[in-house]
């Protein structure tokens, strides 16, 4: 078995119980744990209390000797509710860092003690209720679905009661006036009373606090009709608003509905119907056509068909042979099929993601993070402004008091920067969750971000522009050996190796019967090659460049001949003699012509990064129409991505061990989803369905999520603009400013929602 070296080709060599660089394709549920579809935290209304705990909302990772404990959160109907929960929680001294993961309606408490009963009572007090995640299946009761008058109740009590206002106040203004007083107070009640909550846990500029003083104010100086108006499209605000976020999670609570609630498990030929957090890994389950596996599972049956497309993007369903894995939520496409469980409860496939989902927001997108910070300070700011406002010019110029007070509230509903905070979280919800439709899974916002800034690629070649299964192409003994024996040998030397061109090496001589010398000590030359004892000689297979040149001189022009020609050669050898040469050509990925044009035409170049020989790198660089490095060496690769990443920004694409370092070394690092585990933790996203195609969509949304952020900030700001103008020129008034903040918030959700309708 291989060590973690270079093979004779100038690739890595992994440990065979870690895959190989490049090993052939194997099931998405293997790689799950390490992609991530990531949600964005969404910040509140400009809470400046938020402040606290933001640094650790942007740790990677919770402090030693600290406790996780997690709820659902029940009563949230709108994105910047989750920052109000987190607010309240981090109010208690001995929770560390609380964040809510607002679609999957998840809050998560790293605390130093058992905080649990605390957590519920400060959540309570802020007007949320809270389910612990750790309840056993029998004490969790589901939320109900509210039917419309449930959800809109208030909404419709108060615009029948402003339309009765409104037809009192034609026939009698007098008892209009009262009626609309009335409907004010009506419709101000359950504001108020959130704003006190709030503000008792810690969110005192909350859009409920502006909303109340506004509207109380606008009674005190008598405009009482457009008081009650701007609490109506205040209402109306919020439930578009709720509907909007409801639209951009669906992408999530989709996911945690594909794993069904039930199981059939099979005990000594005894079916069963059993709760899914039952399942134990060795259970034999079975799972009848038109049904969702419940837990990551291993085929039983001979043969079955399943629809991945949930997890992978892959719309045709993939057929599976008896003992290949399959990741819960798949559907069972054609035939009744019995399965083992290999996933422990809430270790699945799905469950996986949804952790990540929940792992992602510290992951924020710069602009995020800015935003989020420059409205805990606006808010103060804006009340400060409307304040003075309302009292320097009667003071200071003896003018009267109720118009500049109705400036002053006025200007108040105008500064609240719902629209603004949530524009760039929306819309980076959005582009996550249109990626992860199309089987590209991007943990978080940062690296949704930096995808739009990439203007180069570099490629690994084998397993990422090559299928990475490569055959032997030619077999040339130069010693009195013939090709059977060189085979054999060098199949016997490379067994147990899981490098695709050692597997390639077994292959061919399993393909030709061939029966293979004992071979021992075998042993991987860092750097150089593998070599075993074999017939008590010591024997080595490894690349041209390491044998000494003048025993290759004769051989020189076979082994050019064949590396231009795109082909890897490999070298049976000993210290005396070579004894021949392999050569062996990987093909190219199906769609990696068309992924290139499509980069070139969005002004990204690519450039292939390998170990492999000059020549070969040459031909299957000149097939692309792209720059190439060869016989690159890992750290090679590091300082090549490095040099480029200082011209421009560079994303580096591969699969293997080896890549990982330069995936960390890049802008971003893209693993593809059939590679090994270490580069899946590296990446930043990855390509479940392996199609290179899927590169130039992920960019493109990214850019097209960019372009959504700058139209959700133009018009946030915009409106704010065009509206505090025409207030302090008299011109627009109470009404017209709920409709700059909540017409705007729900503007740029609608805006962003755009997003999951993009066709690639």
């Amino acid at each position: 078995m291989h060590s973690h070296s270079t093979c004779s080709c100038g690739h890595d060599h992994a440990p065979h119980q870690h895959g190989c660089s490049t090993s052939a394709k194997r099931p998405v549920i293997r790689k799950i744990t390490a992609i991530s579809t990531a949600s964005v935290e969404t910040p509140c209304c400009g809470d400046a209390s938020c402040s606290s705990g933001d640094t650790a909302d942007d740790e990677g990772d919770r402090r030693a000797g600290l406790s996780r404990y997690s709820w659902q959160v029940q009563g949230m109907d709108c994105p910047s509710c989750a920052r109000k929960v987190e607010t309240a929680v981090r109010q208690l001294s001995s929770v560390d860092r609380a964040r809510v993961v607002f679609s999957s309606e998840k809050l998560v408490v790293d605390a130093n003690s058992d905080v649990r009963n605390d957590v519920e009572k400060a959540v309570a007090r802020a007007g949320f209720q809270l389910q612990r995640s750790d309840a056993p299946d029998a004490a969790k009761t589901a939320q109900p679905v509210p039917g419309f008058w449930q959800e809109n109740r208030s909404l419709i009590l108060l615009a029948v009661l402003m339309a009765a206002s409104w037809l009192l106040n034609s026939i009698n203004p007098a008892a209009g006036q009262l009626a609309f007083i009335a409907t004010t107070l009506v419709g101000v009640w359950p504001i108020a009373l959130s704003a006190l909550r709030l503000m008792r846990s810690g969110s005192p500029f909350s859009i409920e606090t502006l909303m109340s003083v506004a509207a109380i104010g606008a009674l005190f100086i008598g405009a009482t009709a457009e008081a009650a108006m701007v609490l109506l499209l205040f209402m109306l605000g919020e439930r578009l608003e709720s509907f909007a976020a409801s639209r951009a999670r669906k992408g999530v609570t989709a996911l945690m509905a594909l794993k069904p609630d039930q199981a059939v498990r099979i005990n000594d030929s005894t079916r069963e119907n059993v709760q899914v957090s039952a399942l134990r890994p060795g259970d034999c389950i079975e799972v009848a056509a038109g049904t969702r596996l419940p837990a990551d599972a291993r085929l039983l049956s001979p043969f079955a068909s399943f629809d991945e497309s949930a997890l992978t993007g892959e719309s045709i369903p993939v057929e599976r042979q008896k003992g290949e894995s399959i990741a819960a939520g798949s559907l069972s496409v054609d035939r009744l099929v019995q399965l083992e469980v290999v996933s422990k409860p809430g270790e699945s496939a799905i469950d996986r993601i949804l952790h990540l989902i929940e792992e992602a927001e510290e992951r924020r997108a710069p602009i995020e993070r800015f935003l989020d910070r420059f409205s805990r300070v606006y808010t103060p700011v804006i009340m400060a402004l409307a304040l003075a406002v309302a009292v320097i010019p009667p003071l200071l110029m003896g003018t009267e008091w109720q118009p500049w007070i109705y400036k002053g509230l006025t200007l108040l509903l105008i500064g609240c920067p719902c629209a603004l905070v949530i524009s760039t979280p929306a819309a980076i919800t959005s582009g996550l969750a249109a990626a992860t439709r199309r089987g590209a899974l991007i943990k978080g916002g940062a690296a949704l971000e930096s995808l739009g800034s990439v203007r180069t690629i570099a490629f690994d070649k084998t397993g990422t522009l090559t299928e990475g299964k490569p055959r032997v192409t030619a077999i040339q003994p130069f010693a009195q050996q013939d090709e059977a024996w060189l085979l054999s040998t060098a199949a016997a030397i490379e067994q147990g190796s899981s490098h695709p061109l050692a597997q390639a090496i077994v292959a061919a001589a399993a393909e030709r019967r061939l029966t293979l010398p004992a071979a021992t000590e075998q042993r991987a030359l860092a750097g150089s090659g593998v070599e075993a004892i074999v017939s008590n000689r010591l024997l080595s297979i490894t690349a041209p460049s390491k044998v000494d040149a003048e025993r290759l001189a004769q051989h020189r022009s076979a082994v050019e001949a064949l590396e231009s020609a795109g082909n890897t050669v490999v070298i049976l050898h000993d210290a005396e003699q070579l004894y021949g040469l392999i050569a062996l050509r990987d093909t190219l990925h199906e769609d990696a012509r068309n992924a290139l044009a499509e980069l070139k035409a969005m002004g990204i170049q690519g450039v292939m990064l390998t170990g492999d020989n000059p020549r070969a790198a040459a031909a299957i660089a000149g097939e692309l129409g792209i720059d190439y490095r060869a016989s690159l060496l890992p750290e090679d690769k590091v300082a090549a991505v490095s040099a480029l990443n200082q011209q421009q920004p560079v994303a580096m694409v591969g699969d293997g061990i080896n890549d990982a370092p330069a995936m960390k070394a890049a802008t971003i690092g893209i693993a593809m989803g059939s590679g090994s585990d270490v580069a899946l933790e590296t990446a930043d996203a990855a390509l479940t369905h392996n199609r290179l195609t899927g590169l130039a969509a992920m960019i493109g949304l990214s850019r097209a999520t960019h372009a959504n952020i700058r139209q959700n900030i133009t018009i946030a700001l915009g409106l704010k603009a065009v509206f505090l103008l025409t207030t302090l020129l008299g011109i627009t008034g109470l009404w017209l400013a709920v409709l700059a903040d909540s017409g705007a918030t729900a503007l740029v959700t609608a805006n962003a929602l755009r997003l999951l309708r993009r066709r690639s």
